[in-house]
């Protein structure tokens, strides 16, 4: 198949992509593939046929869905951008998707200062009058008790409101892993030479982090946790990112004795998925961090 034919088949795929946010559900998952498309296009074309692709990919959006097409896909265009352009450029995979879940972040903030100063929309004030509006319907249908509806509701959207820091470091994440995950195979498809992230056999935290998590963790049971203070809202997102980094450490460690026990192939991802569902199990990682145990089960 020409190399014409492949780029306006993987236009028309961004194209559906992006009207695929006008479908609830749907649009929830095919965000998460939103990039594909459009790194694989930067890669594989010259910047002006990248740009006239984009210009007929948008134009035709615009057409059926209005503005809201023209935010959300410059919103992951940007990304894109910088994915691909690292990719032409050989960058190390890891500093790939750090620039990617930078670039995410800093335009999550930025379009919540300028939904705020241009459309006069706070995300703050919109989980508050969704909140309410909740328990609201439950006292009315007598599913919530009057006594506890007022502190209830008071807590949970300061619960909501202090963790917005670490879900946006959680979704820019997931962004840029999957789109990593799903090009690369597909540009290295096409003969293209596109670094990856190491095995996860070898994927190791610094012990010095075992460290800062224990901190962490006193500073937290010795912190009220209604409080409003800077300390509370960064202990509130801190420890959850931090156990989630020991759990993909555990991830590891069992990817790494599947392969020195030349287990099957899905017994570590079988782990992997219960490390998944239950975080306490996230202290494999933080043992496997601080304390040497590879060692018992390398091969001699």
């Amino acid at each position: 198949m020409k190399t014409g034919v492949k780029s306006i088949l993987w236009s028309g795929a961004a194209l559906l992509l992006l009207l695929s946010i006008a479908v609830p559900l749907l649009n929830a998952i095919t965000a998460f593939v939103m990039l594909v498309p459009m790194v694989i296009l930067y890669t594989t074309l010259s910047k002006r046929a990248f740009t006239l692709h984009m210009l007929g990919v948008y134009g035709i959006a615009m057409v059926v869905l209005g503005p809201p097409a023209l935010i959300i896909g410059l919103f992951f265009l940007v990304p894109s951008i910088v994915m691909g352009h690292l990719y032409r450029k050989q960058t190390p995979a890891r500093k790939v998707l750090t620039a990617t879940l930078l670039v995410f972040l800093a335009q999550m903030l930025l379009e919540l200062v300028m939904f705020d100063l241009l459309f006069n929309m706070s995300l703050l004030s919109e989980i508050r009058k969704l909140v309410r509006q909740t328990v609201d319907n439950l006292n009315s249908q007598g599913l919530l008790m009057d006594s506890l509806s007022a502190e209830f509701t008071d807590n949970y959207i300061q619960v909501l409101i202090h963790s917005i820091p670490m879900a946006f470091i959680t979704v820019s994440f997931l962004l840029a892993v999957v789109a990593h995950a799903i090009a690369r195979p597909i540009l290295r498809s096409m003969r293209l030479s596109v670094p990856g992230l190491q095995p996860a056999k070898d994927w190791m935290l610094p012990r010095i982090f075992v460290f800062y998590y224990l901190i962490a963790l006193m500073v937290d049971m010795a912190t009220p946790d209604n409080g409003n203070s800077f300390l509370t809202v960064m202990l509130l997102n801190l420890v959850p990112l931090m156990r989630l980094a020991f759990s993909i450490q555990a991830m590891g460690f069992f990817f790494y004795i599947a392969d020195q026990r030349k287990w099957n192939r899905a017994v570590p991802f079988f782990l992997c998925a219960l490390v998944a569902i239950f975080p306490p199990l996230s202290l494999i990682g933080v043992i496997d961090a601080g304390f040497p145990i590879r060692k018992a089960f390398k091969k001699p």
